[in-house]
């Protein structure tokens, strides 16, 4: 017998069917979350992004920007030719520079082909640290 959270009686073992349904419970419980702190996070990001500023007593939202290179595919098709783009298919940043790397392409042409896109994470800092 299970009770009301899904989970069998202290002293019984629970069943497949139980541990199935407390799964599907905490996975749609967590699901629900992840949107919310989702949705949440795209909120106070763009206040912060507008200068606004976030606090609570045990914390402080800041914004940290991280930097991915990537190499647009029309351009890198254009200036090393069909067969390096299938080599490298997405344009992988590792790979393109490992054919660079490697001599296969000109390093300096590659670079020029760059194209560097900035993305904000929401961080929470510890006031107490």
């Amino acid at each position: 017998m299970t009770d009301a959270t899904g989970s069998a009686e202290p002293g019984e073992t629970p069943t497949l069917s139980d541990l199935l349904e407390r799964y599907a419970t905490i996975r749609d419980t967590l699901q629900g979350l992840e949107v919310e702190r989702d949705e949440l996070a795209g909120l106070i990001k763009a206040a912060l992004l507008a200068g606004e500023h976030a606090e609570t007593e045990l914390y402080r939202a800041t914004l940290k920007t991280s930097r991915r290179v990537e190499y647009p595919l029309d351009r890198f098709r254009e200036t090393f030719g069909d067969a390096a783009a299938l080599e490298v298919a997405s344009i992988d940043r590792k790979k393109a520079e490992a054919l660079a790397k490697a001599g296969d392409l000109d390093g300096e042409r590659l670079k020029d082909l760059a194209v560097v896109r900035e993305v904000q994470a929401l961080v929470l800092q510890p006031k107490t640290i």
